[in-house]
Formats: C-alpha cells, structure tokens, sequence
C-alpha cells in the first residue's frame, strides 16, 4: 500500500507530490490529461508565491512584477511590493518547470482519470488500488470533492473569467488592474514580448466585448497580434462543506475559492500543498482543515469583502479614486496580499 495519491497535476498538486517526496513519502500523481496545461488565469505569482516555489527549488522564467497598480478612467494608484518582486509566468511555462521538479524528484505522473474512490478507516481505495491517504487537487470544479458530497450550495451570483495573450513588449513592470462598471481586466507582463490579459465579470459577452469597455487598454494594444486563443473559467466561486474527508484532503482550487480578484490563487495552493502533506506526514490528517482555515482566512476575508463591496456601483466607482487618496491604506492591502500565506 503506497502512502499517498495526488489527484490532479495542477500547481497544486504536483507542488503536494514534491512536498511528499522531501517528507519520504511514497507518492504517485494521477492526472486526466498528458503533459502541460493551459489555464484562464492571470498569470501573476505574489512574492509569497515566488518564495515558496523557490523552496521547492522551483524558478519558472517569467518578468519580474514589482507591484500593482488600479486604473479607471482617469484615476491610477500604485503600491510596489515591499518583500521583493513578484513574477509573471506563463500558465503552461510554471506548469513545465513544476513537471521537471517532480520528475527529478522520481515522482511517477501517470495519466489516469479518478471515476470512483471509497475512503476506509486506514486507507482509500481508488480503481482497486490501495492508498493511505488522498490529496484531490483536482480543480475548481473537482470531481472528487462532488463525490464525496463536500459541495456546498452554489453563490447565487457568478463570475467569470477570460484570458488571452497578446505580442506586445510590456509598458510596465505592475500588474495593471483596469476597472470599469461590469469587469476588471489584469495585464501582466509574462515575456519581453508578451503580455496576458484576463478578465472577470459577471455580465454576458465575448472577449472582445468586455475589452471594448476599456477604452485605455485598447489603444495599449492597438495593433498587437493575439498570441494565444481565448480560454474561459467559471463560476469562480466554488464553496466546499469540508476539506477533509477521512484520509482525503482538498487541495488547491478543489478546497473551495473564492474569486481571482486579489491574485493569490497559486500562493494559496503551495501553502495549503505543504499544510496538507504535513498533516499526512504527522499522521493527523484531519489537523489540516483547521491549517486551512488558518491559511486562507486573510484571503477569504479580503477578497469577498472587496467583492461585496464592488457590488455597489457607488463604491465601485470610487475604488480607485479613493485607493489614490489614501496610498498608505492601499500599499497596505497590497501588501498584505503579497506576503507568504
């Protein structure tokens, strides 16, 4: 019996097998799909995030990002980063360098697809295959925390996101985050030559659509050639009763998220990858519900009160001309996000 199955080959995931390798752990990753997967995301890892791949002894070629700045119309306020740069990467390039990681580490990475798992008192039980324990970093919409009926009720109001890339050398070395009435676009620079732009929103349209509502970012790209098709993802919004059953953990975006406004998706997936192999390590997997909730609460907590915020079209216009009037209070919030989880 080998002690742990990854379900998923996400950051999250293979970030949870490297863990479990540097603990002696005998791990093996399952994943439906071969080799490196695209995803619709905004591409931009927080210094925290940066940090923890570094201990990994990952480092993914990307641009440096030095910090955040909001715009809207005529209004823009910037905070840089205080505990060093944060980095754009490339979806598919973060995913490679995770792959090589886990495969100088001897992890196997097997191409498989979980239909059926049946947790016991001492093991799991996956395709006739015994484990002692599980972690499903198997994504947003995760089947297996579906199977174990972890699924909480859906938020009535869904959001979405777009994402695409463009050939065009970046003007800056932020993140740029350009409000309008119904979306948020984020640019970040991802190459010398590369920029990715994703967008969320909950109204109705194609990317082109929602990028029209832009008029600055526009005339930005006026003329820059796409370098990559539109990928899409959502609901955001995904709520899970639990994180753990039994000996099985959730991981990554399958724990249960919250919205990609604040960016730190990938910084919460490595360090819920490490509380999560730690718990196994120590034999008390159930400790890890209470390190997630531990983990994740500054990013729960700011990120929905910014959204509920953000509802109100009072305060959505005034976001950012107030984010310019108080530049302490908003390198402050960057900040925060910005630290390790």
């Amino acid at each position: 019996m080998r002690d742990l199955l990854v379900i998923g080959g996400g950051p999250a995931g293979l970030a949870s097998a490297l863990h479990a390798a540097r603990a002696g752990l005998e791990v093996t990753v399952w994943d439906k799909r071969a080799g490196a997967q695209d995803k619709a995301c905004g591409e931009g890892l927080m210094p925290g995030a940066v940090a923890a791949l570094e201990g990994l002894g990952v480092a993914p070629r990307g641009a440096d990002i030095l910090g955040i700045r909001y715009l809207a119309g005529r209004h823009a306020a910037e905070a840089r980063f205080r505990a060093g740069p944060g980095r754009g990467v490339r979806r598919t390039v973060l995913h490679d360098a995770l792959r090589a990681a886990a495969h100088d580490a001897a992890v196997p990475i097997e191409q498989r697809n979980v239909r059926a798992l049946t947790p016991h008192s001492d093991h799991v039980a996956v395709h006739g295959q015994r484990f002692r324990n599980v972690i499903a970093a198997d994504g947003l919409h995760s089947p297996v925390r579906r199977q174990l009926g972890l699924d909480a009720r859906p938020s009535s109001r869904r959001r979405y996101g777009l994402r695409r890339h463009f050939h065009r050398a970046p003007w800056t070395d932020l993140v740029e985050v350009h409000w309008s009435r119904t979306a948020e676009a984020y640019i970040t620079p991802v190459a010398d030559d590369l920029v990715g732009v994703a967008v969320l929103t909950s109204s109705r349209g194609d990317f082109a659509h929602h990028l029209d509502r832009f008029p600055a970012l526009r005339s930005r790209l006026a003329g820059a050639e796409p370098a990559s098709p539109v990928l899409g993802a959502g609901p955001l919004r995904q709520r899970a009763r639990s994180r753990v059953a039994g000996r099985v953990l959730l991981v990554g975006d399958a724990s249960g998220y919250v919205d990609a406004l604040t960016g730190e998706g990938i910084s919460m997936g490595l360090a819920q990858a490490r509380a999560a192999v730690a718990a196994i390590a120590a034999g008390d997997p159930q400790r890890y519900e209470q390190q997630w909730r531990s983990i994740t609460w500054r990013y729960r907590l700011l990120t929905a009160g910014l959204l509920h915020a953000t509802r109100l079209p009072p305060v959505r216009r005034g976001l950012v001309p107030a984010a310019v009037a108080l530049p302490p209070v908003f390198s402050a919030a960057v900040n925060a996000l910005a630290r390790p989880a």
